[in-house]
């Protein structure tokens, strides 16, 4: 392990710190012949998030290793507003999980409805493009043992259900 290594698995990140917000206006482009979301720009807006928290947390250039299952529970209309939450709540060595929520917002009344929630797990890349240390996670007020322990147990649900539908 180099000297860089060593300093970041030293250091200590908190929830949030990486915390992070994005928002897109559901424009033509993105809309599929029902005037609704695609799909797949939702899951490139969450990608998006979920890199930008992890790199917040660490420091590094993180790539993406994994998405948990994806329900799309309410659309997003033409016009809403897709607000995109993220942050880390758990490490490993190299990897870090984020959880990754999507609301849409009616911009003209303020009226939002959750429209989906994933779980990503990205890995931290040192300049060479290996695997390198994160930053061990603190969640040094109540809020954030909050949100943390909140995407814990909403990552096991959602991998229990899948499970379940499945019969895997």
């Amino acid at each position: 392990m180099d000297e860089t290594e060593t300093e970041s698995a030293a250091e200590t990140g908190t929830v949030a710190e990486s915390y992070t917000e994005m928002t897109e206006m559901l424009l033509p482009n993105d809309t599929n012949n029902l005037g609704r979301a695609l799909g797949g720009a939702v899951l490139h807006w969450m990608d998006i998030c979920g890199a930008i928290a992890s790199m917040r947390f660490c420091n590094r250039q993180v790539v993406t290793a994994s998405m948990d299952h994806v329900d799309f529970i309410s659309p997003i209309e033409m016009g809403e507003v897709a607000v995109i939450e993220g942050y880390v709540f758990n490490v490993g060595h190299t990897s870090l999980d984020v959880k990754v929520d999507v609301r849409a917002e009616n911009p003209r009344t303020g009226e939002e409805r959750r429209t989906t929630t994933s779980y990503f797990t990205f890995v931290a890349l040192d300049d060479d493009g290996r695997p390198a240390s994160v930053p061990e996670l603190a969640a040094p007020t109540a809020e954030e043992k909050a949100l943390r322990d909140d995407a814990i147990e909403g990552r096991r649900e959602q991998l229990a259900e899948v499970v379940d539908r499945y019969d895997l």
